[in-house]
């Protein structure tokens, strides 16, 4: 939440059959689940991250097939558009103008490089954009930055480098309401003895000083 007061993720496996939304709460000096009523749950949900099916209930998103969102603080939306032939992406963004979005516009290939572009965190003053992506030949995602130039134009993909990407899956990254710190998830594909897979992994944090020290000095 803006306050910090509260955090959101969710937890499948082990005792949670199906994908389940937790809610947790700093309270006393220590972080503990919170009980939310079940008719409560998804308008207290948006508050975390709006749900996709809002953004497609808007023109002129409504024909395109978006499966996830970032906003920045001017309400310019970035998204990752799925391509439904492969199964891959690639983002785009649309600004606020005069109340009303106007047409999608692809990202530059300074940011749509690699495959399963997806995931995008927008910066609230737009000076950055991390993603996540797989590069061409390899077969699991690391996390990318870019940094907006004083053109607009956007920097090459800059890899975030050992501090944040393994051989394993990092993705989904995201920069706390302070400014202060980076949340990713990190995580790997696992095959049980029938042949059939699934996966396992945990968020992760750590400063989000690491965003600066990649920033092209000018």
């Amino acid at each position: 939440m803006p306050d910090m007061s509260e955090l959101s993720f969710t937890r499948s496996g082990g005792e949670y059959q199906k994908p389940t939304w937790i809610v947790m709460q700093y309270k006393n000096n220590q972080w503990i689940e919170k009980s939310i009523p079940e008719a409560d749950k998804k308008a207290y949900q948006e508050q975390f991250s709006p749900p996709v099916s809002h953004i497609q209930n808007i023109e002129p998103f409504k024909d395109i097939p978006i499966r996830g969102y970032t906003t920045s603080a001017k309400g310019t939306h970035y998204f990752y558009v799925l391509d439904l032939k492969d199964g891959s992406g690639y983002l785009s963004y649309s600004r606020l103008v005069d109340g009303k979005y106007e047409k999608p516009h692809k990202m530059s290939k300074a940011i749509n490089q690699g495959k399963y572009i997806a995931h995008p965190y927008i910066a609230p003053d737009e000076s950055y954009i991390m993603w996540d992506a797989e590069k061409e030949g390899e077969n699991t995602p690391d996390i990318y930055i870019s940094f907006r130039n004083q053109d607009g134009t956007w920097t090459n993909a800059i890899n975030m480098g050992d501090a944040i990407n393994t051989a394993a899956y990092e993705q989904r990254p995201k920069v706390s309401p302070d400014g202060k710190y980076l949340f990713f998830w990190r995580g790997d594909k696992k095959v049980r003895k029938d042949g059939s897979s699934y996966w396992e992994g945990n968020p992760y944090w750590m400063d989000a000083k690491v965003i600066e020290t990649l920033r092209p000095t000018r």
